[in-house]
């Protein structure tokens, strides 16, 4: 019997059918919630609940002008999903501290609605990727729906703030020092410009240099960067990677980006070309094992699902399509960075999300 029999003869297991439709009905229920909470965040129910009282459904409808019985349907919907408390003795909700925290701080690593709005866009661009599935072509960034760009900015910018400044450049040997002391920066692939603007606010000395080839990112990043008062040291332009104005820089930097782009070793080897001799290439990346196997996690999940509907489509739509993926493990990028001509290359830190890497000349 070949093995193609074997599979087919193979007994049905209703424990096994059972598992998987309880995991799928948690999963129903988690895309369907994640709608009510992306409405929390839009509307102000949420914030309205920030300081973990007791609310009524009128009291929440009061605060922010909104119909009464939407607002018991909501919470309701928040109380069945863990997302928000309710006593039975006086009819009322209120969000914990630590929910309060997770939906209501965007200063939080832990930001729950930035993230569902990154979600929520590729549950609208089903249709645009599906149609990439059929044609073998890539979708542009700027395709996609608008909740990508303000979800993304939303999501990372948390990250970001809890890690970049405190742990992840003074990580590198020597870079923390160079930009106390005043030094250029260019941050490639810098989106709507949360990492760059973080930088800048920590580091007065230096200058920094935003590139990003999506003009509605880079509109964001001026607009940011203006309200946070470090205009001044800190500007943007419309670029790709492999094409950014500029050498002698002391720091390049690329966040969560280089498996988006088509030809990262063509953009290794424009980095190398654009960095003082003695400058370092600070590489973030999602974190990823190298072996297939040790990503079938559910962090893993998260990854290659948004790295079937977003990062890969993204890269396929650039020149060489290289198609890296978002789970391209420590290994891969070294082979991109050292054939784009880089000599040392190093992992300097790792957080549970997030690979830190250095290359030098």
């Amino acid at each position: 019997m070949s093995k193609t029999d074997e599979t087919t003869a193979e007994a049905f297991d209703e424990a096994k059918f059972e598992a998987f439709l309880n995991g799928f009905f948690a999963d129903l229920g988690a895309v369907m919630h994640a709608a009510t909470v992306l409405i929390g965040d839009r509307v102000g129910l949420y914030k309205a609940m920030a300081d973990s009282r007791w609310y009524t459904p009128s009291e929440v409808a009061e605060q922010t002008a909104t119909d009464p019985r939407y607002v018991r349907e909501w919470l309701a919907a928040q109380a069945a999903s863990g997302y928000a408390e309710y006593d039975s003795a006086t009819a009322r909700f209120r969000l914990s501290p630590e929910q309060a925290l997770a939906l209501t701080s965007e200063d939080n690593p832990f930001f729950a609605p930035g993230g569902l709005q990154v979600a929520a866009a590729t549950l609208a661009d089903v249709d645009l990727v599906s149609e990439a599935f059929r044609s073998r072509r890539g979708v542009a960034w700027g395709d996609h729906h608008p909740d990508l760009t303000d979800g993304t900015l939303r999501f990372f910018r948390t990250n970001y703030l809890s890690h970049l400044t405190e742990q992840w450049l003074p990580a590198l040997d020597g870079a923390a020092e160079s930009l106390r002391a005043g030094t250029t920066v260019a941050d490639i692939g810098c989106g709507g410009g949360a990492s760059t603007i973080i930088m800048a606010k920590a580091f007065s000395n230096s200058r920094f240099f935003g590139f990003d080839y999506d003009e509605g990112s880079i509109a964001k990043a001026r607009k940011g960067a203006a309200e946070a008062g470090v205009a001044d040291r800190c500007t943007f332009e419309v670029a790709t990677a492999k094409e950014f104005p500029g050498v002698e820089y002391g720091l390049v930097t690329v966040f969560d980006a280089l498996h988006d782009m088509g030809d990262p070793t063509g953009v290794a080897a424009h980095v190398l070309e654009a960095l003082a001799p003695d400058g370092i290439w600070m590489i973030v990346e999602p974190f990823a094992h190298d072996r297939f196997e040790d990503n079938l996690t559910p962090l893993g999940r998260i990854f290659y699902s948004a790295s079937t509907t977003i990062c890969l489509p993204m890269s396929r739509a650039q020149e060489v399509d290289a198609a890296l993926g978002a789970q391209a493990g420590e290994a891969r990028l070294r082979e991109v960075v050292t054939a784009g001509g880089f000599t040392r290359f190093r992992r300097a830190d790792q957080t549970p999300f997030n690979l830190v890497l250095e290359a030098r000349p």
